[in-house]
């Protein structure tokens, strides 16, 4: 069980951030020429459409963007099975040659952004990855870092962080969990 210890964003804190880093991540390629977006399943999807969308307000263009299933590019899977089955990536648009963003939630060990860069190299060679995150939490485990943070949360292994959004709660925010007993 965890219980709250804070409010880390609030719903337009969440959508402040997040129209933040689509302007960053404009700024950053010089517009969006060979752009994309690709949400890290799950809740990276629903943050890549919002950053979709908040490109195609600021520059009216509509870039392509996607969801990424890493499941079976996680280095824990023989955890899970004594013979896992790796499928290939899919997205419905060629990355080859691109500016790939993934996006994610939180960024912890970095194990789930080294699981992504692994999907999207299976689907081709992309000209260049960047990583976008609401929460960078710290403790990473592998040499990962975001280009693009909402915020960074300096936390304790005890704590958690929980990203609310439709459409997997009805709320919209950002909370700091602490775990009991841990």
């Amino acid at each position: 069980m965890a219980k709250e210890k804070a409010v880390l964003m609030d719903g337009v804190g969440l959508q402040r951030a997040m129209m933040r880093i689509a302007h960053e991540i404009v700024e950053h390629n010089r517009g969006t020429e060979d752009l994309c977006i690709v949400g890290i399943r799950s809740r990276g999807e629903p943050l890549a459409r919002l950053i979709h969308d908040n490109i195609l307000k600021i520059e009216n263009a509509d870039i392509p963007c996607g969801d990424l299933d890493i499941y079976f590019y996680r280095d824990d899977l023989t955890h899970l099975a004594d013979s896992p089955v790796v499928r290939k990536a899919d997205l419905p648009f060629s990355i080859v040659g691109k500016k790939v963003v993934l996006v994610d939630d939180v960024l912890y060990t970095g194990r789930t952004a080294r699981a992504a860069i692994e999907a999207i190299f299976s689907l081709g060679r992309p000209a260049d990855i960047q990583f976008a995150v609401l929460i960078d939490r710290g403790h990473r485990e592998l040499p990962i870092r975001a280009d693009y943070v909402g915020k960074s949360i300096p936390t304790s292994h005890r704590e958690m962080v929980a990203v609310h959004i439709p459409p997997f709660e009805s709320d919209t925010g950002v909370l700091l969990l602490e775990t009991e007993g841990a």
